[in-house]
């Protein structure tokens, strides 16, 4: 194992039992067949169309008195340029007397071939963003409320992007 995979750049915040579990696996090669044990599948919302449905359903069963949603896509550079995994920006413009906000969510395109859980986590992060912009307390607490098991898909989710980080490649085929 390099020093690279030493730091565990995702992991940082986690405790130091924790990285050593995880470096662990990493050497012994396991990382990848550990997370497609706990998640064997991954979810078949592959279009925008379809993500936008998605996203729109978590809204509505959750976060119905949210602001309204005007896009969501999958963004092929999000992850590359804004070394981010989400993004939810909002516009706002004066029409006639009135302010006018357009909301968008993006979503890295690495999430078309994840499992759901981790597409489910990031959107629900991104959901939460609609009414607490700060990651503080209250958005956290916003996100377990969304999803009761958002911190273990988040942990999951960086133990993929550590696999990715280290070895490359898939670890669920699409």
């Amino acid at each position: 194992m390099n020093s690279e995979s030493n730091k565990l750049t995702y992991l940082t915040a986690y405790p130091e039992h924790l990285q050593a579990q995880v470096r662990q696996l990493i050497v012994s090669d396991q990382l990848a067949s550990h997370l497609r044990k706990k998640y064997p599948q991954t979810h078949a919302i592959r279009t925008d169309k379809a993500l936008y449905q998605y996203v729109q359903d978590l809204k509505s069963a959750s976060l119905r008195n949210g602001d309204q949603i005007s896009k969501v896509v999958y963004d092929n550079k999000l992850h590359v340029i804004k070394n981010a995994l989400g993004t939810h920006t909002y516009v706002s413009r004066v029409q006639g007397s009135k302010l006018k906000t357009k909301n968008e969510i993006r979503i890295a395109s690495l999430f078309k071939t994840v499992p759901e859980e981790f597409l489910k986590m990031i959107t629900v992060h991104e959901l939460a963003h609609l009414k607490e912009k700060a990651h503080d307390k209250a958005f956290y607490q916003l996100c377990s409320y969304m999803e009761p098991n958002y911190h273990q898909y988040e942990l999951d989710c960086r133990l993929y992007l550590t696999q990715i980080d280290i070895f490359g490649g898939e670890v669920w085929s699409s």
